[in-house]
């Protein structure tokens, strides 16, 4: 049968916000806020956070999550997802949850769950929705994502896709999301895979998929998840949730 685990990759160092998994907010550290929306899902087995750290790893036992120390040397996310879903043998299938993102949507994270089970050819999937402020087309922290009359990646950058030259009616820009999900068996060869030209251009580590000939499926939501990298950020997502909280 089926399964799909949520994997929380989480890290301490980091070069605008050090500590930022533990940075609390309304209460709770950040990574705490990631793993509750996550424990939220139906679809889902498991639920585990990945880190290197031991401050990390002791803060989210506090607080009841599984836990599996990885190694401090990988190079990415999707690395230490490769290596934490080897202590979760029974999951045909893994989902990466940033541990950035308190306000995620356990009802995406289910609908892309519920895909890939349903399809056993999907290999990799994301999500995107649909960017309307215009001001942030030529932001580089913000990823763009081009897709296929049916639904997949064709391409993603920090750059604004497809430049628009004369006019451009019915036209919709997408904003990538940051949770990707994956069958095991891709999962595995996508981390065999050396990191290709295109991904080192871009920093954009989904890029390898695609310069390997794969196929990105994605999920269109209306659902909007504000990742965190700074303390401001921090700070106007803590509003966010004290807003949400005094409903």
């Amino acid at each position: 049968m089926s399964s799909c685990a949520v994997i929380i990759p989480a890290r301490y160092a980091s070069t605008r916000f050090p500590g930022k998994p533990l940075h609390v907010i309304a209460g709770k550290p950040l990574v705490q806020h990631v793993w509750e929306r996550c424990r939220g899902c139906r679809n889902v087995s498991r639920v585990a956070i990945a880190t290197d750290d031991t401050r990390i790893a002791e803060a989210a036992r506090g607080f009841g999550a599984e836990v599996c120390m990885t190694s401090p040397d990988h190079q990415s996310g999707t690395d230490r997802i490769a290596e934490a879903a080897c202590a979760i043998p029974e999951a045909t299938h893994v989902i990466n949850v940033q541990g950035d993102e308190p306000l995620i949507s356990p009802a995406l994270v289910d609908e892309l769950a519920a895909r890939m089970i349903a399809d056993p050819a999907i290999g990799m999937i994301t999500a995107v929705h649909a960017l309307q402020d215009a001001t942030l087309l030529d932001n580089p922290n913000i990823v763009k994502c081009v897709l296929s009359r049916d639904g997949r990646a064709l391409y993603f950058s920090r750059n604004r896709i497809p430049y628009p030259r004369g006019s451009h009616p019915g036209l919709t820009h997408w904003r990538h999301m940051g949770i990707y999900g994956f069958r095991r068996d891709f999962l595995e060869q996508f981390v065999r895979w050396e990191p290709s030209p295109l991904e080192v251009t871009e920093s954009l580590e989904q890029l390898r998929a695609l310069e390997n000939g794969a196929a990105i499926h994605t999920v269109i939501t209306d659902h909007e998840s504000p990742g965190i990298d700074t303390p401001e950020q921090a700070r106007a997502v803590e509003t966010m949730l004290a807003a949400k909280l005094a409903v």
